[in-house]
């Protein structure tokens, strides 16, 4: 604040302070009721907000694509030679050429295009040019297995598929050719497969791959596929283009523009139905937090909703990449969850332990979230690359996905140990087994309402119902049952304890995970830690640690478990603990690509591993 503001408000500021401080004594908040709720479509909003203030501002800057990836008119690329840089007038220019290739390909309101890839140019155009024409995107996780693919793209009825030939080991054409033989010979746009009946047509990306005469021999492999720079029509006077002006014109703010798939951690993933009020409020919110504006640079996060320009330093997560982009893109926000910031802070040791000299003074803010962040994490990101205004945030992706959110101003234990306070327009409730609001500073299940909360499940009205559910004693509202063990405090800020399905249940007493992984993440000798149960004869359950040591360092079982024991108590402490890469174990934690780590799966690893006695602590 400035010294005139700070000095016009100062006043004000100590009658505040006079006034008694209202606390909470039942765990139950509703957020402010200010800024009001946008009530515009996507692309409404972009045209009559984003590009009518912010045209010739920098939108999209891609420093591992190609100028002109796409083709196309000329344009001045920001006077960038090196790299794809889009002013917001080029991005839409992009967004359009797709739209008006959608509608000649015959794609219609409603009909569901999937898309498969990393960060880049053709996802960023994909995202505005299907919610121009009120197409629902389905966004599709990069990691399933084929069999996986196949059915989430047969569960919702995928017409169209926008893919990249490979993201690291797995060759997307190839795996799907090879379980699904009629692709070869498909003719493109005539897909007649009897696992995929809806769909249509496959589109490639040629973004991973730089050899031309490589992607040729890959779109040659199955015939159905199709480059995708032959679907953008560039002309703005074509037929086409007044239909897209047409279809825009029919949208509503309360109709579904994207579909997003749970991350499977607990079992099938379902569809989550999300709105174009959904999606662009809660944009709205998080930058709100943050304190965005059109000048910012964010990497890695989507923030045009402020006219800030968006950096996607590599398709997919790469710390040498994000390193290289915020210095040489002078980034004001950073966002990730916990796994992709320890990766980033050991790349910014790595450098300046080798004598680099690193400038992250642009650096400001960002956002911390995905899953529980440790204590010491969030110290050292804003002591090491001055995140000083770095937000904490929760949500999940059946709620747009933010309802709680820190802000800069909070206080920096508040920063660091909660995720804020209930966002805008949204109430939240803690409640217990039976439903009722329980007292501050006691567990519970965290539930959201609000304009935030998913349409629901697509074609799963089962599933929608067993967690979306309307109270008795007020039909209008609907309530987003989280699954999320939570504590809120007498002022609102609230604190995740764990999944309700994480809890380790020792001998009838609830242990949570969280709290183990941060007294373990804690320790200088250990990079990451995730704790499960593992089944035990005599107790029901007993606490299992999975290991990340960092390198350099020596660490026993036994070691492993005096850290809990002394920094918590015994029945904390792991009976079970494993070193990744060690005894017959995976080399790494398996993970979606949001960075969560797949408890469901260590689950079965501890209870083979603990069958076979490996990785027991003597004690």
């Amino acid at each position: 604040m400035c010294p005139r503001v700070r000095a016009a408000l100062a006043p004000r500021l100590r009658r505040a302070a006079h006034v008694p401080r209202r606390y909470l004594t039942l765990s139950a908040v509703e957020g402010a009721k200010y800024p009001p709720l946008e009530d515009r479509t996507f692309p409404a909003y972009f045209a009559q907000v984003i590009l009518a203030k912010h045209s010739e501002r920098p939108a999209l800057l891609s420093p591992r694509e190609p100028p002109r990836a796409h083709g196309g008119p000329g344009s001045r690329n920001l006077g960038v030679e090196g790299h794809l840089a889009w002013d917001f007038d080029e991005f839409d220019r992009h967004i359009q050429a797709l739209a008006r290739g959608l509608v000649d390909l015959g794609v219609k309101k409603g009909d569901r295009v999937a898309v498969l890839m990393g960060n880049n140019s053709v996802y960023a155009m994909l995202q505005w040019a299907c919610a121009s024409i009120g197409a629902i995107l389905v966004t599709v996780n990069p990691a399933y297995r084929v069999h996986e693919l196949i059915n989430v793209l047969s569960l919702v009825g995928v017409s169209h598929f926008f893919v990249v030939p490979s993201i690291r080991t797995s060759r997307y054409l190839d795996l799907l050719s090879a379980a699904l033989p009629s692709l070869r010979s498909a003719t493109p746009g005539n897909v007649q497969e009897e696992q995929l009946p809806s769909l249509r047509s496959i589109f490639v990306v040629d973004h991973n791959l730089h050899d031309g005469r490589h992607f040729s021999e890959v779109l040659d492999d199955v015939r159905c596929a199709v480059d995708f720079r032959e679907l953008l029509i560039w002309r703005e006077d074509s037929s086409e283009a007044r239909t897209v002006a047409e279809m825009s014109q029919t949208l509503h703010k309360d109709e579904v523009m994207n579909l997003q798939f749970t991350s499977g951690t607990t079992g099938v993933p379902k569809a989550v139905s999300l709105t174009h009020s959904n999606l662009l409020n809660n944009a709205k919110s998080i930058g709100e937090a943050m304190h965005l504006t059109h000048t910012d640079i964010v990497c890695n996060l989507s923030a045009w909703a402020y006219g800030a320009a968006i950096v996607y330093p590599s398709d997919v997560f790469d710390p040498k990449a994000i390193v290289d982009a915020v210095l040489s893109q002078r980034c004001t926000a950073l966002h990730g969850v916990p796994t992709h910031f320890m990766g980033v802070l050991a790349e910014v040791e790595r450098r300046r332990k080798a004598g680099a000299v690193l400038d992250f003074s642009r650096l400001r803010t960002g956002i911390a979230a995905g899953s529980p962040v440790p204590i010491q994490l969030m110290k050292q990101l804003i002591a090491d690359i001055n995140l000083r205004d770095l937000t904490n945030a929760y949500g999940m992706t059946e709620t747009s996905p933010v309802s709680f959110q820190t802000v800069p101003e909070d206080p920096l234990i508040k920063r660091v140990e909660t995720v804020g306070r209930v966002r805008p327009h949204v109430k939240a409730k803690v409640v217990d087994e039976e439903g009722n609001v329980v007292p501050v500073g006691t567990p519970g299940e965290l539930l959201v309402s609000g304009y935030l909360v998913q349409k629901g499940y697509w074609g799963d009205e089962e599933q929608t119902k067993t967690v979306m559910k309307r109270n008795p004693e007020d039909d209008d509202t609907m309530w987003m049952h989280t699954g999320d063990e939570v504590i809120m405090d007498e002022e609102g800020y609230l604190s995740i304890v764990s999944r309700i399905k994480d809890i380790v249940i020792r001998g009838g007493e609830n242990l949570f995970p969280i709290q183990i992984e941060n007294i373990l993440t804690s320790n200088p000798a250990i990079l990451e830690a995730a704790v499960v149960a593992v089944p035990d004869a005599r107790y029901g359950e007993v606490v299992g640690a999975w290991i990340v040591p960092k390198p350099d360092t020596s660490l026993t079982r036994e070691h492993v478990r005096q850290v809990v024991h002394e920094g918590m108590n015994p029945q904390n402490a792991p009976k079970w603990v494993w070193f990744l890469g060690e005894d017959g174990t995976q080399n790494e934690l398996p993970k979606t690509p949001s960075g969560k780590v797949q408890k469901h799966i260590l689950r079965e690893w501890s209870r083979d591993l603990a069958q076979k006695g490996v990785g027991l602590v003597s004690t």
